[in-house]
């Protein structure tokens, strides 16, 4: 009797198998003709992605389907088939991008391609096209005409959640290919490393994401992702020639006055790139170089990198990745200008330095598989190599070692992502006192992120994380004393959470909310440096400093539009960031040095606890309007930073001299957090008619209220240009482009047309007008 069940099951499956179709076919980019892997295909209850090649073949009941065709980025396609028992049928199809910019593919948000729409926090998307049409020559340039985002001597700080820290420390962590990419003894990021030439999207996350990403990521993320070959070969080369003019005051001129043979402040570059597939084989080669003689004098850049990188297929399952980037060169630069008159554009008090010659690289090995149950496994690694011959005695020598193991499982509505993590640090530099400096950095994360009813996005995370730097027992400080640490090692763990949540209302009306934790371990440089400037002046270790912890939150509403062709979207957000321990970078006291006299000193401290709150908008929009198209990205950012327990009446640490948080403000009747813009406004907009664009860029910042009150006592001409320069500032842009043939691209710029005086910082002048003119030439 079993015998005859189980022969009459066999033959039930055998005949319902039997009864089945195959559906296959080949999906691909419509205007490229380009496979597209990771489409999910879709026939009921059965499902399929596309592998690598762009392949798919999914198992059907005979009958009727519709089969429906999605990806993110892309237009979502539905083609009705009829299939017979025991078919094969080959339908290939081609996918448009989606022509709704709350499509566009992001993945910084949670490791996984998402739709923008549906992210839970504020993210903001830069294309290539940009940084080519404004010829940034590095990611900095383009990164200021995101809203909210301030670029202080090479720190970029969003919504207000840092000030200025002169080469070490940020709140902002930097990412190549989701790998961090700052100098690890500073946590600086050094622009010239990162791949101009070979960009496919920046994503901006706005708020603190340590859950993720770990600590420096409390204010944000700059995850840059690099370009990979294509089915057709491509090629890619640019050169660019840039002159600045004279300046507003005719006197501050130095150049062509002087015996330093330099008649007009110049610089040129070039870059080039080429992308192909080599059977299993993905190759992209890329070189960029760059010689400058700024405005400033005794400031220059003479610098190259190339930068190799390489994808292997084994299978549909399996991938290997090899990224490496090598960069060389030599530059100059003061600290401080001459006075604000005819020397602004000069060194003053002694403050020029040099990199005699520096050799930056890394190598980046990857792995990524997926299992038989449809896992996705990652191994992501990195070896960053840092060697910086300085003068002054600041040269510094680091290596990092990271990995990361990376396991993730996308179910019908739930992806659940999990990592490893592990950084080795290891500094010597004349820096630090020439010792040696480990830092061990291990963590584990969990996110899950749920979709309900295809309209509520939920996203929750959690990551604990341990850090263990290990250093001399005993540091000397400025005050002559020793200050000693037991074994010569500190260490400290911490959990992090995040929430956040994102409700479709409408078709393209979408509500979030998101909360999240920030944390920030003290970078070596912040806790050892000890070095000298400008004579007496000097920055003094702090190895007592704690690390910073804190929190973001936000309230936004991102609402999709469409004005006959063009469309883009609204982002009107509410926020708050609050740091407990906040690090800053300070003026501590003033000092006297035998035989140099009086000088001031600086130092990393924890400044207590603040809070920044705010609100902002945001407007991106492309599309066809009249006979052309018009892209835009625009915004206005309002933040209000303070303390969150603040005395007017604080005055002076009588006992060490040291002056308070306060009064080392040069604002001491509000409470008002130093180096932030209360408002900010960006607008960038570009026209393309037929092989002509022209665009404009606007950028308005309002007065720096607060910066540290010894820049105005001690630096020549600082209080002066703050007082007639009080109303805020304004820098207007303008280019235009004209493509000739089906390959070569002209391209004129004017950057700061009205010529305006202003400066991020104090004691250092942004530049007067220049003029570009810029060569594309692809294939």
């Amino acid at each position: 009797m079993r015998i005859h069940l189980f022969s009459l099951f066999f033959l039930s499956f055998f005949s319902s198998f039997a009864q089945n179709a195959t559906l296959r076919g080949t999906i691909t980019d419509v205007r490229t003709g380009e496979s597209l892997p990771g489409v999910t295909v879709r026939a009921g209850a059965a499902g399929v992605a596309s592998d690598v090649e762009g392949r798919y073949s999914l198992s059907l009941p005979a009958g009727a389907h519709t089969v429906i065709f999605t990806f993110v980025g892309y237009e979502t396609k539905t083609q009705d088939v009829r299939l017979s028992a025991g078919q094969t049928l080959e339908l290939n199809i081609s996918l448009g991008d989606a022509d709704n910019l709350l499509q566009q593919a992001t993945v910084t948000s949670g490791k996984f391609e998402k739709p923008l729409g549906e992210v839970t926090v504020s993210l903001e998307v830069l294309k290539p096209r940009l940084l080519e049409s404004t010829n940034a020559t590095s990611v900095d340039d383009v990164l200021a005409k995101v809203p909210g985002v301030s670029m202080i001597d090479g720190q970029a700080t969003i919504r207000g959640g840092a000030g200025f820290s002169y080469g070490a420390g940020t709140r902002v962590l930097l990412l190549i290919d989701d790998i961090p990419a700052l100098q690890v003894d500073a946590g600086f990021p050094n622009w010239d490393d990162y791949p101009i030439e070979n960009i496919a999207q920046i994503e901006v996350l706005k708020g603190a994401a340590s859950a993720l990403y770990g600590s420096s990521a409390m204010n944000g993320i700059i995850n840059i992702r690099t370009g990979f070959a294509k089915d057709k070969p491509e090629t890619e080369a640019s050169y660019f020639a840039r002159t600045w003019g004279d300046p507003k005051l005719e006197g501050r001129k130095w150049w062509g006055r002087d015996t330093s043979g330099i008649a007009q402040p110049f610089e040129t570059g070039m870059s080039f790139v080429h992308r192909r597939k080599a059977g299993k084989m993905d190759i992209v080669l890329g070189a960029y170089g760059l010689i400058r003689d700024s405005y400033n004098k005794d400031t220059y850049s003479r610098y190259g990198r190339v930068t190799p990188n390489f994808r292997y297929r084994v299978n549909d399952k399996l991938t290997f990745g090899l990224n490496s980037n090598f960069n060389f060169g030599r530059s100059g630069s003061f600290f401080i200008w001459g006075n604000d008159s005819l020397l602004a554009y000069q060194s003053g008090l002694n403050s020029s330095s040099k990199s005699l010659g520096r050799v930056r690289f890394n190598i980046d090995p990857s792995v990524q598989y997926f299992d038989g149950a449809g896992n996705r496994h990652k191994f992501l690694g990195r070896y960053f190599s840092v060697h910086n011959n300085n003068s002054g005695n600041q040269s510094n020598d680091s290596r990092m070692f990271y990995g990361e193991y990376q396991v993730q499982r996308q179910m019908k509505n739930l992806v659940a992502t999990a990592g490893l993590v592990g950084i080795y640090t290891k500094v010597t530099a004349n820096l630090y006192g020439n010792a040696d400096y480990t830092n061990r950095n291990l963590a584990g994360y969990l996110q899950l992120d749920y979709k309900i009813f295809n309209r509520l996005n939920l996203s929750g995370g959690i990551r604990y994380e341990q850090n263990r730097l290990s250093s001399p027992d005993s540091i000397p400080l400025a005050d002559q004393t020793i200050f000693i640490i037991p074994g010569g090692v500190t260490q400290e763990a911490k959990p992090v959470f995040r929430l956040g949540a994102n409700y479709q209302a409408g078709k393209a009306t979408y509500f979030r909310a998101s909360w999240g934790q920030g944390y920030r371990y003290p970078t070596i440089a912040e806790k050892f440096i000890s070095t000298s400037f400008s004579g007496a002046n000097s920055v003094a270790p702090n190895p007592a400093l704690v690390s910073e912890t804190g929190w973001s939150a936000e309230l936004a509403l991102k609402q999709g539009f469409r004005m006959g062709a063009w469309q883009g979207y609204v982002d009107v957000s509410a926020f708050i960031q609050e740091y407990e321990q906040m690090m800053e970078f300070v003026f501590s006291k003033i000092q006297i040095v035998p035989g140099q006299g009086l000088g001031a000193l600086f130092q990393s401290q924890n400044q207590g606890d603040t809070r920044i709150k705010g609100a902002e908008l945001s407007l991106l929009g492309q599309g066809k309007i009249g006979p052309g198209t018009l892209s835009l990205i625009a915004g206005y950012t309002y933040i209000k930073p303070e303390y969150k327990n603040w005395s007017r009446d604080a005055g002076y640490v009588a006992s060490s001299g040291e002056i308070s948080r306060y009064w080392g403000s040069s604002d001491t009747l509000e409470n008002v957090l130093k180096y932030r813009f209360k408002h900010m406004i960006k607008w960038d907009s570009e026209y393309q008619m037929g092989n002509t664009s022209v665009g404009l860029s606007v950028q308005y910042n309002s007065n720096m209220d607060a910066v540290d009150r010894v820049f105005e006592f001690f630096l020549p001409g600082v209080k002066n240009f703050r007082e007639t320069h009080n109303k805020g500032f304004s820098v207007v842009d303008i280019r235009a482009s004209q493509k000739i043939g089906k390959h070569l691209k002209v391209s004129a710029l004017c950057n700061n047309l009205l010529n305006a005086e202003y400066t991020y910082r104090p004691a250092l002048l942004e530049a007067p007008r220049a003029f570009t003119l810029r060569l594309d030439y692809k294939i």
